[in-house]
Formats: structure tokens, sequence, C-alpha cells
């Protein structure tokens, strides 16, 4: 019975990396397509069957339901392991979890060709959708929380890592209630949707990253659990600090008082302090480890680290300063900024997760890592690609949209090359993608004569 039920957790831990990976792959289709329509003109019944902000919004909830289902898998993961345990404290209700979010996720981006949608970027889910989300959020809560009292209760453990994650998941399920309401009042209803879309990335994200970072490093590489332990904690606690008070940044123009653009900046400079104490310690650790460092999870991890610092911390920090953001709001530099940040804080961590477990699960001891650095350096150099193409794009938008007058019809006309080629890196991360979405498909183990 044992058996069974520790088989149990793993599938269920497995079909959240499974549909997670299908959500990514559905995801980049219509990315490329909203790229390409600033460089091509569409026939009128293609813009009728796909508008671009029905295209938008099925990109980016893609975006946000496949990582939040490859966290939730992590997340239960990491609670077994460091409670001592060998399954979930209910499967079940973590297999209901996952369908309820699927149904959710999946019936709401459908809805959003027939219209039936919220109209808000990001969260577009309709209220009753909103409500299945907040439904699984608290079985999910109830579930690892349950799961981490149990490694207390048998085994006398509950690490660190196990605290800031529960923070990150405790604050993911709260922070998302005040976006499914609407405000009269225009400012507060912006100052909701900031709240959870802030306090997502910046806070409770950035604390499951940290926590599931931790975790691979202490498990792959033997690192002292009290050197990890130490420099988790001032992370975390950087991260809220800044990223709580950071929301300033937002609130530039959209009606709050004047106070908001010294205490944003000044935050906004300190925001980037966090991920650089993580680069210097995840690199401190590695670098001591070469040849986990030469592996395939080793690379996703560092370029993981890397990819957060420049495109969330040095990047996303820069436009959030008054006299930067004045003139960049909502241009293309912003899209610019959030590929980079979202692939380097979250995607390229995932893909180390589901590398390291779904081998794990299918008893693959040494990984034939080929079919995963291929798709790793097509992605990343693609990514890179994309980001530098939409600074372009951005540029000349604000040089000839924001300064110089032009209208916004006009300065797409001059930004079109730009984002043609972004769509075209597009095409080329999705071709890296789909290797690696086979390769964590098929994963074999690496034979004698495989170099």
């Amino acid at each position: 019975m044992g058996g069974q039920m520790i088989m149990d957790s793993k599938k269920v831990i497995y079909f959240y990396f499974i549909i997670a990976l299908v959500l990514f792959s559905l995801q980049l289709p219509f990315g490329i397509y909203l790229a390409s329509s600033y460089a091509l003109s569409y026939p009128q019944w293609v813009v009728d069957l796909i508008p671009f902000s029905t295209a938008r919004a099925v990109h980016t909830n893609l975006l946000v339901l496949w990582m939040l289902l490859g966290f939730m898998g992590g997340g239960y993961f990491i609670a077994m392991a460091e409670g001592g345990l060998n399954k979930i404290f209910s499967p079940f209700l973590a297999l209901l979890q996952l369908i309820i979010l699927f149904i959710a996720g999946v019936t709401g981006i459908i809805g959003f060709f027939f219209g039936w949608t919220q109209g808000r970027p990001l969260l577009e889910l309709p209220f009753q959708m909103d409500l299945l989300v907040i439904l699984g959020a608290v079985i999910f809560l109830l579930n690892i929380t349950a799961t981490m009292y149990r490694g207390w209760v048998q085994n006398r453990k509950f690490s660190a890592i196990s605290f800031i994650l529960l923070l990150g998941v405790i604050f993911t399920a709260l922070l998302y209630i005040p976006g499914i309401f609407f405000y009269k009042n225009i400012t507060m209803d912006w100052t909701a949707w900031w709240v959870v879309i802030h306090l997502w990335v910046e806070g409770s994200w950035e604390l499951i990253a940290s926590a599931v970072l931790a975790f691979l490093l202490a498990v792959l590489t033997g690192v002292d659990r009290k050197a990890i332990n130490k420099w988790l904690y001032i992370e975390a606690g950087l991260v809220l600090f800044t990223g709580i008070v950071g929301i300033g940044h937002h609130f530039y123009w959209t009606g709050h008082p004047d106070y908001w653009l010294w205490i944003g900046a000044s935050f906004s400079v300190l925001e980037p302090l966090p991920l650089l104490l993580m680069y210097w310690d995840a690199k401190r650790h590695l670098e001591h480890k070469p040849e986990f460092l030469s592996s395939l999870v080793g690379t996703l991890m560092f370029w993981s680290v890397v990819l957060h610092f420049i495109g969330a911390g040095v990047w996303g920090g820069f436009m959030t300063l008054p006299f930067v953001n004045y003139w960049t709001h909502g241009t293309q530099l912003t899209v610019s900024h959030g590929h980079l940040a979202f692939y380097g804080a979250f995607a390229l961590l995932l893909f180390a997760v589901f590398y390291v477990l779904m081998s794990q699960f299918k008893g693959i001891k040494n990984l034939f890592e080929k079919r995963g650095v291929i798709s790793f350096k097509i992605m990343t150099g693609s990514m890179i690609a994309m980001t530098l193409f939409f600074l372009m794009a951005g540029t000349i938008q604000v040089c000839l949209e924001r300064i110089a007058g032009w209208s916004y019809v006009e300065a797409q006309e001059w930004m079109r090359w730009w984002m043609g080629f972004a769509a075209i890196a597009g095409a080329g991360f999705a071709a890296g993608a789909a290797i690696m979405v086979y390769d964590l498909f098929f994963l074999k183990e690496k034979s004698l004569n495989s170099k």
C-alpha cells in the first residue's frame, strides 16, 4: 500500500509537469502571431478569427497557468523531500486541484474567443473562473501545509526552504483575491490590479523561486545547509522589503499622490539587490562544482540567475525610474524587459526542475543531455535576440511617438521591421522549445557510447 501511495504522489506531480509543458507549447504560436501582426497585414478573416486582444490574452494567461502548475508540482515534491516524507498529504486533493485549475484556465481561454472576459490584461478570466482558481489555490495551500506539518510531526523536519516556500504559496493565494473584483474608482481598480501583478511577480513568485533554487543547490551540489539557509533568509527578506514598497513604481501615472514618485524610485533602485545576492550566492556555490556547472541542469540554473538579474534587476530597475518610465511606460521596451525577465526568473528554473524530477521519476541516473543542451542554446539565443529586437522597436517608438509627437500609426511603420525580426526570433525560440518538450517527454539514459 505504501509503495502504491508513493507512486501516486509522483504520478500526480508528473501530471502537473506534463500539462504545464503542453500549455507552454500552446503559448508560443500566439506570441509569434502577436509579434508578426506588427510586421504583416493579415487578411481580415484571420483578424476576425483571432483578434489581437484575444491572442494577447491567450498568450499571457497560458504563461501564468503553465508556470503556476510547474511551481505547484515542484512545490509538492519539495514539501515531501524537505519533510522526509514519501508522499503528499493527499494525492487525491492534489489531483483534484490540478483538474480544477486546468478546467478554469482552459475554459476561460476558450471563452476569450467568444468575448467572455473581464478585459483587464493578465486578469481576463471571468469571475466564475476566478472562483475556481481561488478554490484550487486554497486546496494547494491546505494540502502543502498539511504535508509540511506531517513532516514536522513524523520526522521533526521543517526547513528554511519549506518556510520560504510556504510563505510564497500563502502570498500567491491571498494576493489573487483583490484582482477578481471591479472598483468604481479607476485608480482603485488599477491599484488592485497592480497588487496582484506586481506582488505576484516581484513578491510571492520570487519567494517560491528562491526556495526552489535553494532546494536544487542543496540537493544537487551538497552545499552546506546553514550557508544556504542564511542567504535564503536574507534574499527573502530583501525581496519582501523592496518588492512590497517597490510597487510604488506602478503608481506614477495612475492618479496616486506625488510622493509615490520618490518612494517608487528609491525602492526600485534597491529591488535588484536581492537578485544580485542570489546571483552572487549561486555563482559562489556553483563555481566550486565545475562538473555540475557544465551539466544541463547546472547550466539552466546558472543562466536562470544571470538572466533573472539582467532582465528583472538591471533592465527592469532602470525602466522603473520616474524620469525613464515617463517616456517608456507601455511601449515595446516593457515587452523587451518582460520577456527576458520571465524567461530568466521562472522559465529556466522550471525547466531545471522538470529535468531533475522527471528524470528521477523515470529512474534515470545518468541523463542523455545532448538534446536538452541544444534546445537551451536555441531558446536562450532566440530569447536574447527577441529582447534586443523589442528593445530596438521600443526605442524607435519612444523617440518618434513619445518625444517627437508622431501618431501611434506613424511610429508603427518605422517599427515594423524590428517586430518582424522579433517574430522570426520567436519562431526560433519555438523550435528550441519543441526540442526541449520532446526531450522531456522521451528522456533516456546516457549510453556508454554517447558523448
